[in-house]
C-alpha cells in the first residue's frame, strides 16, 4: 500500500515562488493572510503563535512574487521572515537575533482538518482552539473531540474521554495540563471533555515517535497548557451552551512581568434540564437500571476551575504556578411504585492539581526546564437498590490517586541543525482501589493500596536539516524502585523530503505502563467511565509493555494534502478479568497479549473558503488471555476494522460552516444463547460483529463586534449531533453479580439520538 501510493504521489511540482501571482489582502489577519500565501506560493509558515496574535495587513491587489509579498509583510508585521529549503517560512518577532531552524517546529501540514491544527515534522499534532475553526457537531471546540476527528482516533462508546488511539486502550492514554498528570478527564461520565477549551492555549498530541521526555503511557499523550504569556491588557470572556457556563479573566500585575488568569466553568442542569443535556444524559444511561424507571429525582453537576500566576522577572528567567480543579456530582434516585423498589446512584469524583514551573536560559545554547507536580484523584461510586424501606445492595466502588514528581531537563543547541536534550524525572504514585458490597460486608473484587517511586533519565538528539533530513533519536531509562525493575526504552522519529511536495515518514518506539484501569470483563466496556486505576504488581499486575513501528507519505502542494501512514503495534502483559461468564472456575484476572495492524490515511483540499477533507482507519487487533477462548487469539474488543469520516466546511468573514459524517463497522462482542438455565457463551469470545455505524453532524458560528468604538466581540454558534436522529447499536454488554446463582443481565447501548447545542460568548 505504502509503495503504490508513493508511486501515486511521485510527480515532481515546478516551484510557483519566483512567480507573480495576484495577492491582495483588506486588514486581515496576518494568521489568514498566511493561509493565502501558502495556498499561492506553495509554502509553509513556521511561527509562535503569540507573536501573530495581534497583528494585520492589508495589500492592494497586484502582482507580486513571494519574495516582494514577504517584504511587505515585513513592513506591516516587524516580523522577521526567513525560508528554509525553498519551502518554508520561519516567522521571527526578534529580527535582531539569528534565525535558526530548530528554534520552532516545522509545519508539515498546516490546517489540518480545520484552521488551528496543524502536523509537524516530528509526526505529532498540534492544536489551538482558539484559533480552530468550525468541526462538525462542536459548537465548542472540544479538546478531547477535537483530537477524535484525526486519522487513528476512534471513540466507540461516542464519549469525549473513551477514546483508542490506533488500537490502545483509553487507559493507555496520557493526559497533562501544565505538567500536572490528570486522571478525570470527562464530565458527565465521559460524555464532556474536562479541560475548558477556552481556557487551553496549545495542545501537543502524540500518538507514535514520542519524545524520550514523554513516559508513563502507551498509546498516546494529550500535552495541554494555558496561557504562559504576560498579558498587557485586562481580558475577560464569558459564555454557556446548552450544558454549562463559564467565565475567564487575565489581569496583568506587573508590566511584562507577572499576571494572574483565572476561569470557572460550571454546570447548570441541577437548575435547568435543557434537551441538550438530556440526550446526553439518555445516552449515558442507555439500557441501565435508571432508564427502566420514572426519574423522580435528579441530581447533577459539575464544575472545573483554573488559576495560573506567569512571573517574568528578566529576559532569561521565567516561572509559573498553576492549578486545577475538577469535580462531578451526581445522585440520581429513581422510583417504581408498582414494585416498591427505589434505585440510587452516586457518584463522587474529583480530581485537583498543582504544579510549578521554571525556564532559565543560561547562555545563547543552553536552557534549562524544571517543574513539580501533585495531583490527587478521588472517584466514589455507589448502586444502590431499595425495596421499601429496606437496603437489598450497594454496590461500591473506590478509588484514590496521589501522583506526585518532579523533573528537570537540559536543552543544548549546539549548532544550527542539533541540539541535545538531557533529564532527570522522579515520580511516586500511590494508587488505592475497593471494589466491594457493603450490603454484607463482602469484597466483590478486591481492596488494593500499592505505591511505587519511579526514576527515570533519558538524552534525545534531534537533527534538522530540510535540505537533507530531520531525525530525532531518543533513549529513556527507567528504574521501578518497589518492583526492583529496569526498562529501557529507545525513540526514533525520521522525516525525509523525496521531493518539494512528497515527504517520507518513519517511527519507532518502545513504551512501558505501570498504572491502568481494571477492565471488569472482557465482555463489557461500560460508558459510565468510573472503572478503577489500579497499579503494576509485578506479578498479578505485571508492567504493560508496548513496541509501535510505522511508515509513510505526506504530499502537499496548494491546499491538497495526502497523509499515508501504516504501523503495526504489539502489546504485551496487558490484564482481563472475567468475572466467571466464560470460565466459571476462574475469576481471577488473566495476563495476555494484542497485535495490531492498521493504516491511516487523510486527504484534504482547501479552495475560496471551502475546506474538504476524507479520513480513512484500517485496525485489525486480536488479543489472546490465558485461560480464555482455549489460550487462542480472538478479535479485540477495541477492533474496528474500517472506519471513515468526511467533512466540508466553509468560512467566510466572521461566519463558519462545517458538515461532516462518520461511517464505521461495528465493534465486536460476544455471542450469548438463550438457555433454560440462562445465558451462555459458547461461541467463543468477541465472534459477532454490530451493524454498521454512521451519523451525519453539523455545526456552524459567526464572530462579530458589539461595537465600532470599543473592543467588545461576541460569538455564537450552532451545533446538532446526529441529524438524521439515526439509532446505532454501539455495544452490546453483559452485567452480572460475580455470583454464580444470579443471572447474567444482557445490555444495549444505543447512539446518542439527535442533539442539538447552542453557545454564546463575551470576549473583551
Amino acid at each position: 500500500m505504502i509503495y503504490i501510493s508513493a508511486l501515486i504521489l511521485l510527480p515532481l511540482a515546478a516551484s510557483s515562488q519566483e512567480e507573480a501571482f495576484y495577492v491582495e489582502f483588506k486588514n486581515e489577519s496576518i494568521a489568514e493572510a498566511f493561509t493565502k500565501i501558502e495556498h499561492t506560493y506553495d509554502v509553509l509558515f513556521s511561527h509562535n503563535d503569540y507573536d501573530i496574535s495581534k497583528k494585520r495587513i492589508s495589500l492592494k491587489r497586484q502582482k507580486r512574487t513571494l519574495s516582494e509579498v514577504l517584504e511587505v509583510l515585513k513592513l506591516q508585521t516587524k516580523l522577521n521572515y526567513k525560508i528554509i529549503n525553498n519551502r518554508y517560512i520561519v516567522v521571527n518577532r526578534f529580527s535582531e537575533k539569528k534565525i535558526e531552524v530548530n528554534e520552532l517546529d516545522i509545519v508539515v501540514v498546516r490546517n489540518y482538518l480545520a484552521k488551528g491544527i496543524r502536523k509537524i515534522n516530528s509526526g505529532s499534532y498540534t492544536l489551538s482552539p482558539s484559533e480552530l475553526g468550525a468541526l462538525p457537531g462542536l459548537v465548542e471546540p472540544d479538546v478531547l473531540e477535537s483530537i477524535q476527528l484525526l486519522p487513528g482516533v476512534l471513540s466507540p462508546n461516542e464519549t469525549a474521554s473513551g477514546f483508542f488511539v490506533r488500537g490502545g486502550a483509553s487507559d493507555q492514554n496520557r493526559f497533562i495540563w501544565d505538567g500536572i498528570n490528570i486522571y478525570h478527564k470527562g464530565h458527565l461520565f465521559g460524555m464532556i471533555s474536562s479541560f475548558n477549551p477556552n481556557v487551553t492555549s496549545k495542545i501537543k498530541f502524540i500518538n507514535k515517535g514520542s519524545h524520550a521526555r514523554y513516559g508513563e503511557r502507551l498509546s498516546s499523550v494529550i500535552d495541554m497548557s494555558s496561557n504562559s504569556n504576560i498579558s498587557q491588557t485586562v481580558k475577560a470572556q464569558l459564555g454557556f451552551n446548552g450544558i454549562n457556563g463559564d467565565a475567564l479573566i487575565e489581569v496583568p500585575i506587573i508590566k511584562d512581568k507577572l499576571n494572574i488568569q483565572g476561569s470557572l466553568r460550571r454546570s447548570y442542569t441541577d437548575v435547568l434540564e435543557t434537551f441538550t443535556f438530556n440526550q446526553l444524559a439518555d445516552k449515558v444511561f442507555e439500557s441501565t437500571k435508571i432508564k427502566n424507571f420514572e426519574n423522580e429525582n435528579n441530581e447533577f453537576s459539575f464544575a472545573d476551575y483554573n488559576l495560573k500566576l506567569n512571573f517574568k522577572p528578566n529576559k532569561n528567567n521565567s516561572l509559573y504556578a498553576s492549578m486545577i480543579s475538577i469535580d462531578n456530582q451526581l445522585d440520581y434516585v429513581l422510583n417504581d411504585a408498582e414494585n416498591n423498589k427505589t434505585v440510587n446512584d452516586k457518584l463522587v469524583s474529583s480530581n485537583v492539581g498543582y504544579g510549578l514551573g521554571w525556564k532559565v536560559k543560561w547562555n545563547k545554547n543552553t536552557t534549562q526546564n524544571t517543574t513539580a507536580f501533585f495531583s490527587d484523584y478521588k472517584l466514589n461510586y455507589n448502586f444502590i437498590t431499595r425495596e421499601g424501606d429496606a437496603q437489598i445492595s450497594d454496590f461500591e466502588k473506590r478509588n484514590t490517586i496521589f501522583d506526585s514528581g518532579v523533573s528537570s531537563e537540559v536543552i543544548i543547541d549546539r549548532s544550527k541543525a542539533s541540539k541535545f536534550t538531557f533529564g532527570y524525572q522522579y515520580a511516586l504514585k500511590d494508587v488505592a482501589y475497593a471494589f466491594l458490597n457493603t450490603t454484607n460486608l463482602s469484597f466483590v473484587l478486591d481492596t488494593e493500596d500499592n505505591t511505587i517511586q519511579t526514576h527515570s533519565v533519558y538524552g534525545q538528539y534531534d537533527y534538522n536539516n530540510p535540505k537533507r533530513f530531520n531525525l530525532y533519536f531518543g533513549l529513556r531509562s527507567t528504574y521501578f524502585n518497589e518492583l526492583d525493575a529496569v526498562r529501557l526504552e529507545p525513540r526514533l522519529v525520521i522525516y525525509k523530503p523525496l521531493t518539494k511536495n512528497l515527504k517520507f515518514q518513519a517511527t519507532a518506539e518502545i513504551k512501558n505502563q505501570i498504572i491502568s484501569e481494571i477492565d471488569e470483563t472482557i465482555l463489557s466496556d461500560l460508558s459510565l467511565e468510573n472503572r478503577l486505576w489500579r497499579l503494576a504488581d509485578g506479578k498479578a499486575f505485571p508492567i504493560i509493555n508496548s513496541r509501535q513501528v510505522s511508515a509513510g507519505f505526506i504530499y502537499s502542494k496548494k491546499g491538497l494534502s495526502i497523509d499515508i501512514d501504516a504501523y503495526h503495534k504489539k502489546l504485551n502483559n496487558i490484564t482481563a478479568l472475567s468475572l466467571g461468564f466464560l470460565n466459571p472456575d476462574n475469576s481471577s484476572f488473566n495476563i495476555g497479549q494484542r497485535n495490531i495492524i492498521g493504516l491511516d490515511a487523510f486527504v484534504q483540499k482547501q479552495f475560496n473558503g471551502f475546506n474538504l477533507w476524507l479520513s480513512y482507519s484500517l485496525n485489525q487487533s486480536e488479543s489472546r488471555f490465558e485461560n480464555l477462548n482455549n489460550n487462542k487469539y480472538f478479535t479485540s474488543k477495541s477492533n474496528i476494522t474500517h472506519s471513515v469520516s468526511a467533512a466540508l466546511s466553509y468560512k467566510l468573514d466572521g461566519f463558519q460552516f462545517a458538515l461532516g459524517w462518520k461511517w464505521q463497522t461495528g465493534k465486536p462482542y460476544t455471542i450469548a444463547i438463550e438457555s433454560s438455565d440462562g445465558l451462555e457463551f459458547n461461541e467463543g469470545v468477541n465472534t459477532g460483529e454490530l451493524p454498521i455505524y454512521h451519523r451525519l453532524d453539523l455545526s456552524s458560528t459567526y464572530n462579530f463586534k458589539m461595537s465600532k468604538y470599543n473592543k467588545l466581540r461576541g460569538k455564537i454558534g450552532l451545533s446538532v449531533r446526529n441529524i438524521l436522529n439515526r439509532k446505532n447499536l454501539i455495544s452490546i454488554e453483559y452485567r452480572g453479580n460475580n455470583s454464580l446463582e444470579d443471572p447474567i443481565e444482557l445490555m444495549e447501548k444505543f447512539s446518542i439520538g439527535i442533539t442539538p447545542n447552542l453557545m454564546f460568548r463575551l470576549y473583551w
